[in-house]
């Protein structure tokens, strides 16, 4: 079925009343959503949206895409103002432009941004639930920073992949994987210290970035060393590896970055 107008559109989204971007049954999605405002605003249209990939339940994004399929071309000041009007106060459009025909928002190549924002000590303000994850342990920082250094690289991440099967590809390439003190998201009902990991690559297995985060928890609480860690990147290493999913509302898709083709 074809469309006579294809736009890619960048939003922004707070996950944590959503169960993820994918629109499932009987539950509240980004997707279910979005495709709610967008009736309302292109009445009596056709149209189609496509989202970029999958999210948790939870999960955050400072930056979405989608791309749109309409039989209509669009305004784009008065799209923006209309959908953000018409829009839930955690689903916000960023941006909209034209696309060629040939533009598929699933295959082309990309870079995503993941990061994970977490803290550690007393326990955080309830506030901050869906921002930032507080972890009530001692944990040692800098074991952790050096430990997510080992996750750069082309690695084997079978253990870092939930339900994979057997196309799926687990060797996979993290572009740049730092722990870092949180300076960029703050709130006056933050913590007076806050971390984050940041994860860069051009594709991603289900819940690999919170199992890389979970690994990293156990290293920072001394239940894990970082052998542990290079040993759980070898094909063919057969450890007990604990499957520790760090919370989904930590996590925030914070960039992608469509490639030049």
């Amino acid at each position: 079925m074809s469309y006579q107008f294809t736009y890619l559109v960048k939003i922004q989204f707070l996950g944590f009343r959503f169960h993820g971007w994918q629109k499932q049954p009987d539950v509240k999605t980004v997707h279910f959503i979005l495709d709610k405002t967008l009736k309302f605003v292109f009445k009596g249209i056709r149209f189609k949206s496509i989202g970029a990939g999958r999210t948790d339940a939870k999960v955050s994004a400072e930056m979405y895409a989608f791309q749109l399929f309409i039989d209509k071309k669009v305004d784009f000041n008065d799209f923006l103002a209309s959908f953000n009007l018409n829009s839930p106060a955690d689903i916000r459009v960023k941006s909209i432009e034209e696309v060629g025909e040939k533009f598929n928002i699933i295959q082309h190549p990309k870079v995503k941004e993941y990061r994970y924002y977490f803290s550690f000590g007393e326990k955080n303000h309830p506030f901050a639930a869906p921002f930032i994850v507080g972890f009530q342990d001692d944990l040692d920082i800098d074991l952790m920073k050096t430990a997510a250094l080992l996750f750069e690289g082309e690695h084997y991440f079978a253990h870092y992949c939930t339900k994979p099967t057997e196309k799926t590809i687990l060797h996979r390439k993290v572009n740049s994987c730092i722990l870092q003190k949180n300076t960029d998201l703050t709130a006056s009902f933050f913590p007076k210290e806050s971390y984050v990991l940041i994860v860069k690559g051009k594709g991603f297995l289900r819940n690999q970035i919170r199992l890389m985060m979970g690994a990293l928890i156990d290293v920072g609480r001394g239940e894990k060393d970082l052998d542990f860690i290079k040993s759980s990147l070898i094909e063919g290493n057969d450890i007990s590896f604990l499957r520790h999913i760090a919370a989904a509302s930590g996590l925030q898709l914070f960039d992608i970055d469509f490639l030049k083709m």
